[in-house]
């Protein structure tokens, strides 16, 4: 329902890193998002991993329903960082 862009960091930009982070996230059952990981690391130096992080907490979900009932799902998401 809402996804937020991650930002690159100034250093990021600097060093020209571009790609993916991949994550783990748990949607909760109001569709807020719970627990955030990454399962693959784009950078750890310049701050790129932690922003796609940053970026995932402030989305918003449908949440899954089960039997009728929103229930917590886990999902996975790509943060792609690309310079212009």
């Amino acid at each position: 329902m809402k996804d937020v862009k991650p930002n690159y960091t100034a250093d990021a930009i600097a060093n020209r890193i571009q790609g993916t982070v991949l994550l783990s996230v748990v949607v909760l059952s109001n569709g807020t998002v719970g627990d955030v990981s990454v399962v693959r690391s784009l950078d750890t130096t310049y701050g790129l991993d932690a922003q796609a992080v940053l970026a995932a907490k402030q989305w918003l979900f449908n949440p899954g329903v089960k039997d009728g009932v929103p229930v917590a799902v886990r999902v996975t998401i790509e943060m792609s960082f690309t310079l212009r």
